[in-house]
């Protein structure tokens, strides 16, 4: 094997070997390839005009993307929503390689952490004044409990089942789902039962005569700056600081033990690696993340019931990360938008007197298996590496054998 094919990282195609021939590589590779050549500072300077764009996609409303039948800016806000769902959910199933079927259970938790806390109809308070719960900041207040419940709850579940591995795993957290969502259906006494809670609390801010009970209240639903947009905003400063907190773990010594139990969790297990340790706090920062949507999702909506946990809604945040490519946390986002994007799209085209929409999850399975015929890694695949300084030494090795193969092609 000569150097500059040692220099080839694990899930690189390489160059074409052939005589005159090229680097065949998609358009995804090509595009993580610039990525990862950039410096930090350059990422971030080619990052932050990108998120300023489309932070104004909402406001702008380019007539090629914007839907007809389903308000722009609430599609993005919803959007954004399902993207911190796949951001936790791709910690567990694809950084630890943990098959979780469930994880709509913590986004129900999430949600009716901040139902319970501040509905004026929730069961546990009795009357309508909640104390501080029924101030402005009452939604800004839940939102770390939220988070902090979800992650016990995904001790409680972690604890005893992640010695199970597989389809046996799977099971446990797909039995789990539908436990969360039966009991907020029959506990009538804590969760309002099949009627649900409404008039949930949301962020009173930026009041006015125009709006006096802030831009986020769903009074807001007119004009350019409608409460979808607000809510896309905030959804994408909470993604922003998920995928920093994401990243830093990623490059740590936990992210390296999460890949190295997905890879082979025997093999992990000899070197040393804690891997129940670990697979737990997989799990319990992918159920604080997954809460931390359902807060979104409560506020944002304004009423929870558990008709919205559905064990088909994991189904399609598991769809999320699939198609954008597990382990790639940039990749799950573009998952999480055309999951959310391409139903919302079509959503007003009439075939055979009923709506192209509502056959978004016989689009997305075929899709699913498409895509695990022809491109079973996704669509924007991840490549993981071990080292702490995996970009500065991949850098380093490639400008070496880049040399060697340009002085061997001159000296052939």
């Amino acid at each position: 094997m000569s150097a500059a094919e040692k220099a080839v990282p694990a899930g690189d195609t390489g160059p074409d070997t052939r005589p005159g021939g090229r680097e065949r590589r998609g358009l995804g590779d090509r595009v993580r390839g610039w990525w990862a050549g950039l410096s930090r500072p350059a990422q971030w300077a080619v990052g932050i005009p990108a998120i300023v764009i489309i932070a104004l996609l909402p406001v702008v409303k380019p007539p090629f993307i914007t839907t007809t039948a389903v308000d722009f800016g609430a599609m993005m806000a919803q959007f954004s929503m399902i993207a911190l769902i796949a951001i936790g959910l791709n910690v567990v199933v694809g950084q630890a390689g943990l098959l979780d079927l469930g994880y709509v259970g913590f986004y129900a938790v999430g949600a009716y952490v901040v139902a319970m806390l501040t509905s004026p109809s929730s069961p546990i308070w009795g009357s309508e004044d909640h104390g501080f719960f029924s101030s402005s900041w009452a939604w800004v207040a839940c939102v770390p409990l939220a988070i902090v419940l979800t992650g016990f709850t995904g001790v409680i579940l972690g604890t005893p089942t992640l010695r199970l591995r597989g389809d046996y795993l799977a099971i446990v957290t797909l039995g789990f789902g539908e436990i969360v969502r039966l009991l907020a259906d029959n506990l009538t006494d804590v969760t309002g039962g099949a009627a649900g809670l409404s008039n949930i609390a949301f962020p009173e801010l930026l009041k006015s005569t125009t709006h006096p009970e802030g831009v986020f209240s769903n009074g807001n639903n007119r004009g350019t700056f409608n409460y979808g947009v607000w809510w896309f905003w905030l959804g994408m400063v909470l993604v922003i600081l998920a995928l920093l907190f994401v990243g830093n773990l990623e490059r740590s010594r936990v992210g390296r033990s999460w890949i190295a139990i997905r890879e082979d969790e025997d093999v992990a297990e000899i070197m040393g690696v804690p891997t129940f340790k670990f697979k737990l706090w997989a799990f319990v920062i992918g159920a604080g993340i997954g809460g931390l949507s359902g807060a979104l999702y409560a506020g944002q909506v304004q009423y929870v019931d558990p008709k919205g946990f559905t064990v088909i809604n994991s189904m399609l945040f598991l769809c999320a990360v699939v198609l954008g490519g597990q382990g790639n946390k940039l990749g799950v986002i573009v998952g999480a938008f055309i999951v959310v994007y391409l139903p919302a799209r079509v959503q007003g085209i009439q075939v055979g007197g009923q709506s192209l929409g509502d056959f978004k999850y016989l689009f997305f399975g075929i899709a699913l298996v498409a895509l695990m015929v022809f491109r079973p890694q996704g669509l924007f695949p991840a490549r993981q590496k071990l080292l702490t300084y995996g970009r500065q030494v991949y850098s380093a090795v490639k400008r070496p054998a880049a040399a060697g193969g340009t002085l061997g092609s001159r000296e052939a």
